[in-house]
């Protein structure tokens, strides 16, 4: 009865596998609004002003770091939880895959939040006239909320790997 349990406990695992799927789709939604953003600006190219322009760089930016992100989780995750990715031998295979641990993974997610996070920001600084000094200060914060919970884990995950 207890290994019967124990193997049903464990495929449980593959619950997960749809999940990594459904982060495929919103890569492919995300490649659509990026695409979108393109698009849009495209034909107003010589129009729009500077900043404009580099505000909307900045959210492609953002879009593409989002991207990696949902691809680093997806792959990462699956490999960790779920099953290692049997490619054959001719499949280029990212250099990372089978490498990273939770541990690691838990911090690129936390660098890479700490990154968007910091695009958005210079998004909304460069957009300071329109916004209140409320939202700036509460933007600030938050950020700064980002980097501390960031280097808090990277401390944490240090120190627990000297232990073991």
């Amino acid at each position: 009865m207890e290994q019967m349990f124990e193997r049903l406990v464990y495929a449980s695992r593959w619950i997960l596998a749809p999940i990594y799927l459904g982060l495929s789709l919103a890569l492919v939604a995300l490649g659509i609004k990026f695409f979108g953003e393109l698009v849009h600006l495209l034909p107003h190219i010589l129009d729009v002003s500077e900043t404009d322009m580099v505000l909307v760089v900045l959210s492609l930016i953002d879009m593409a770091l989002v991207g990696g992100l949902i691809v680093m989780v997806m792959f990462s995750g699956y490999e960790n939880f779920v099953s290692r990715m049997d490619l054959g031998e001719n499949t280029e295979k990212l250099d990372w895959l089978g490498k990273m641990d939770t541990g690691s993974l838990k911090n690129k997610v936390a660098a890479s939040i700490v990154a968007i996070s910091s695009i958005h920001l210079l998004k909304v600084f460069m957009n300071a006239d329109n916004v209140s000094n409320d939202k700036l200060l509460w933007y600030v914060v938050i950020h700064l909320t980002f980097v501390s919970s960031a280097v808090a884990m990277g401390l944490l995950d240090k120190v627990t790997r000297k232990a073991h």
